[in-house]
């Protein structure tokens, strides 16, 4: 397997993911800032343009965070990341998708359409004019998250998951374009300290390239 990896939140996650898995995976960059993943080479394995992107060992390309993460538990016999029973499993996809549609969707689109404008306006449709709404809705969910987990070590309660990984990545780009967890969060807050001292929140190369 090959994981065309570049900058980004989302890059992030699977290198996280893939760090919790022990796994050595084979890392080829691809130049966001240079607009490789717009060339031919690149959207023939992702016709989308976005990254990561992993080239299987049957030389098939599989995108999306959750599918790439999804695969690589699964071959390696199931951990607590995605879920050891069928039970676990379906908890930690509700909720991967409450934070992918609530709080990830808005918090991005809020920095395209703001910090990220100039990036963007030439392949997003974008509003700017809703920004603000949108970085706004991002923090009225963090809240309802913050209350969600009273009582509870990681999202899943006493697993650590995708879910968790998830929020990491995508709050530790947010901070980076003013988007910062709010001081009242502090059930999020503590997660948030908590894993940024694993050894994969690090994980921003992978080992090997080629």
């Amino acid at each position: 397997m090959k994981l065309f990896n570049s900058m980004g939140p989302n890059p992030h996650v699977v290198r996280m993911f893939i760090a919790e898995l022990g796994l050595d995976i084979v890392t080829i960059e691809v130049d966001l800032m240079a607009g490789e993943n717009r060339e031919e080479e690149h959207l023939k394995r992702n016709p989308s343009g976005q990254l990561p992107a992993l080239e299987l060992d049957n030389g098939d390309y599989l995108a999306e965070i959750t599918a790439i993460c999804e695969l690589l538990d699964e071959i390696n016999g199931h951990s607590d990341l995605i879920g050891k029973t069928p039970e676990e499993r379906a908890e930690t996809r509700m909720w991967v998708r409450r934070i992918d549609l609530q709080i990830i969707e808005p918090l991005t689109n809020g920095f395209r359409s703001a910090e990220g404008y100039e990036l963007f306006k030439d392949r997003l449709h974008l509003i700017p004019q809703a920004a603000d709404d949108l970085k706004m809705i991002a923090q009225e969910r963090l809240q309802w998250l913050d209350n969600q987990l009273d009582g509870k070590e990681f999202i899943c309660g006493d697993r650590f998951t995708l879910a968790d990984i998830m929020l990491y990545c995508f709050l530790n780009f947010g901070a980076s374009v003013g988007q910062a967890i709010s001081e009242e969060n502090k059930n999020i807050s503590n997660l948030y300290s908590r894993l940024s001292e694993l050894d994969s929140s690090s994980a921003c190369w992978l080992k090997r390239t080629e």
